[in-house]
Formats: structure tokens, C-alpha cells, sequence
């Protein structure tokens, strides 16, 4: 039995079934099941979206038995890199690494992404481009801020995230090393076409 075909079989009888779900049900590394849920997009067989029962994560539906309400979790990608549109490139890119991901969509309270893999823990606060200078600085300060306060898990990782705009390298650039070396806390900038950068 091929790959597709053995992920064809389990989207019928799991309808949102996870890439991680079926790389433990089949014993198969993340890149070949990933390659073969795009092919299979390509070919009609195959819907790839948020599962609202997983936590957002990314689901797998046969064709013609999406949800309705799947089509809502995950807002779509803006041309502007708006708060939520970085978030879902740096979903994509989490989950792409075999991370299970957890999203506060727009106002929703809590830390806005969650990942966790293999008893790992990586914990983002996110902001989107802010319309003049004045508020990208009180973005920074505050999403740095906002991650200080949620430093509770000694074992964790922390990171802040951005549009890629040479303000927030500016800002990153001028904060001091101690204080990066002794928070450990890391950026990443997402680039409109989805490419994340990390700054440390």
C-alpha cells in the first residue's frame, strides 16, 4: 500500500486527522507525509485546513467532508502582515517541523502561539506592523513586556515575533546582549512571502 493510499484510508475514517496523527499511525518521517497530503491537494483528493477540534491545527479532510466552521479558525494571510496574518505564517512554518500548534486568534486572551513537540515548549508573543513609529516602539517594549510576565516555565522557550521591517531589526539590534543572553528570549521576523528569520 502506498503512502497516499494509506492516508486517503485514514482521512475517510478521521476526517481532520492530523500530519503528526498520521506519521505516529504509520510510522512515517513528517516529510514524506506532508509531501504526500500536498500531492494529494493538488489532485482534488485532499482539503488541508484549521481543525477547530485539534486546536486549530492543521487538519486533513477527504474532499466534499470539510466542516463549515473549519473554514473560520484560520484567518487568511494578508498581504500587510497584520498580528494574525504573522502568526499563521509562523503556524505553517511550526507545524512544517512537525510542532503541534496552538493559536489565540485575534483578541483572544493567552499567549498567542504555543508549540510544543517531544516534551518541548516554545511560547510566541506577536505583533503586527503598527501603523506609525511611535506605536511599533510600544509594540516592542510591550510584547517584551508580555513575554517577561509569562517566564514561568524554566525548560521553555521564548520568542517574540514581527513583521520582517527594518524598525523591529533596529529595535532588536539596539536591545542589549546581556539582557538577550539572560532572557534567552529570541525574535523571529516574518517576511511577507512566509520566510521567518531568527534573531538571537
Amino acid at each position: 500500500m502506498t503512502v497516499k493510499e494509506e492516508i486517503m484510508i485514514a482521512v475517510t475514517q478521521f476526517p481532520g486527522i492530523t500530519d503528526t496523527e498520521l506519521e505516529k499511525r504509520y510510522g512515517r518521517s513528517h516529510q514524506t507525509i506532508n509531501i504526500a497530503c500536498r500531492d494529494l491537494v493538488q489532485k482534488g483528493l485532499l482539503v488541508r485546513q484549521s481543525n477547530p477540534e485539534k486546536y486549530g491545527n492543521l487538519g486533513n479532510y477527504p474532499t466534499g467532508k470539510v466542516p463549515e466552521v473549519a473554514t473560520v479558525t484560520k484567518p487568511a494571510i494578508s498581504d500587510d502582515l497584520d498580528e494574525d496574518a504573522v502568526k499563521a505564517h509562523i503556524k505553517d512554518w511550526l507545524e512544517n517541523q512537525g510542532w503541534s500548534v496552538k493559536i489565540a486568534w485575534g483578541k483572544n486572551h493567552g499567549v498567542d502561539i504555543e508549540a510544543t513537540k517531544s516534551g518541548d515548549r516554545w511560547l510566541i508573543e506577536a505583533k503586527g506592523p503598527g501603523s506609525r513609529q511611535a506605536m511599533r516602539h510600544n509594540y516592542f517594549i510591550g510584547i517584551l513586556g508580555e513575554t517577561l510576565q509569562r517566564m514561568d516555565d524554566d525548560n521553555a522557550r521564548y520568542s517574540i515575533a514581527f513583521p520582517d521591517m527594518a524598525v523591529y531589526r533596529g529595535l532588536w539590534n539596539r536591545l542589549p546582549i546581556l539582557a538577550k543572553q539572560r532572557t534567552k528570549i529570541d525574535m523571529l521576523l516574518v517576511a511577507e512571502n512566509g520566510d521567518i528569520s531568527i534573531l538571537r
